[in-house]
């Protein structure tokens, strides 16, 4: 049986100096694409992304959005960020 996508996903974000709403925070990978890391709980976004991390609840309509404001290449749902491209975090995207 495939899995589907679920109908809502926890999104990390990151504040941005002198802006009044957070932002998704998006991941540069090694070959210089954009991704954002989403998860089905929350628990799995503190265990694979980083405990603690601030987040936003997004539907499917939200990621639409946020991919039109912002761009991103890839999508990993419930995905641990390789170190790499942890390193290589920076602040992208907008939320709802």
């Amino acid at each position: 049986m495939q899995r589907g996508f679920p109908p809502v996903v926890y999104a990390p974000t990151t504040t941005v100096p002198g802006e009044d709403r957070p932002r998704l925070e998006m991941v540069a990978t090694n070959d210089g694409r954009t991704a954002l890391f989403v998860y089905s709980a929350i628990d799995r976004l503190h265990e694979f992304y980083r405990a603690g991390a601030p987040w936003v609840l997004l539907g499917v309509e939200d990621l639409q959005r946020a991919h039109e404001q912002e761009p991103y290449q890839l999508l990993f749902l419930d995905q641990r960020p390789r170190p790499a491209q942890e390193e290589t975090a920076h602040r992208a995207g907008a939320s709802s």
